[in-house]
């Protein structure tokens, strides 16, 4: 994908931030993505199809095949394709920094607000941690010059790098609807238009 490799990768996350530890037997928690590793960087591009965060099991077998059936809806083709469309479409330096803005601004916003937009799990050292990738990062940086919506996507990936793991693959997934949903904008979709207006 642009030059970079991807490697298909398989996460799995026990949610023992969810579990009620006092009761006796109860379903444990999983979350699992099946997702591409961009070897450069190793950001995880996590997608709809791949992502099950509220897996609940009894056993071992029960994850299993919790985790068969994930691979089974993983549509690998869908997802490259999406990725590739990504690098065909690009933000200006304004556009972008008008995209900062708004991001730092969303979390600033009531909770009124906020449900009318479409979510963004970043933080601001996130945010921050995004700015200073595009002046310096060597592989997805774009400092005067327009930066690709694939570029941007593994910019938000790579922020996300310090998420604990129990945020981590939602905020993976939450890249993947930012940058795809900010591409929609820029050719004319009103969802995430918000964002760059």
């Amino acid at each position: 994908m642009a030059g970079n490799r991807l490697n298909l990768s398989i996460v799995g996350v026990r949610a023992l931030n969810r579990e009620n530890l006092a009761t006796k037997k109860s379903p444990e928690l999983f979350r699992l993505a099946v997702s591409f590793k961009n070897t450069v960087c190793c950001n995880m591009c996590v997608f709809t199809d791949g992502y099950k965060d509220d897996i609940k099991v009894m056993g071992t077998k029960e994850l299993f095949k919790a985790t068969l059936e994930l691979l089974n809806n993983f549509n690998a083709a869908k997802n490259i394709h999406m990725m590739q469309s990504l690098g065909d479409t690009c933000l200006n330096e304004h556009q972008f920094v008008t995209l900062l803005g708004r991001m730092r601004l969303y979390q600033c916003l009531p909770q009124g607000y906020q449900k009318a937009i479409p979510r963004m799990l970043l933080t601001d050292t996130q945010i921050n941690s995004v700015a200073k990738a595009y002046i310096n990062d060597d592989n997805f940086g774009s400092l005067g010059s327009d930066l690709s919506m694939w570029k941007f996507y593994n910019l938000l990936t790579g922020s996300n790098k310090s998420s604990y793991i129990d945020s981590f693959l939602d905020r993976a997934y939450n890249a993947t609807e930012l940058a795809t949903g900010i591409a929609s904008a820029l050719h004319g979709d009103e969802r995430y238009s918000w964002f760059l207006s």
